[in-house]
């Protein structure tokens, strides 16, 4: 790989910028939404979980009992 003088490599950045498709707000609203929704959700399986295996974990133990 060649190395490219600064000024062709921001030229090279801004033209590549230029290319491509952002998103609109509503669309990264939408999806920040959903990120937060999937975060609420792992986090309440996880704990389910969590606590399932604690409760194995103890019965086999004898502990806390």
């Amino acid at each position: 790989m060649a190395i490219k003088n600064p000024a062709e490599f921001a030229r090279e950045v801004r033209r590549e910028t230029a290319r491509v498709t952002w998103p609109t707000r509503k669309e990264t609203m939408i999806t920040t939404g959903m990120v937060f929704v999937m975060v609420i959700v792992a986090s309440i399986f996880f704990l389910l979980v969590d606590q399932v295996i604690g409760f194995g974990v103890r019965a086999i133990l004898g502990l806390g009992g």
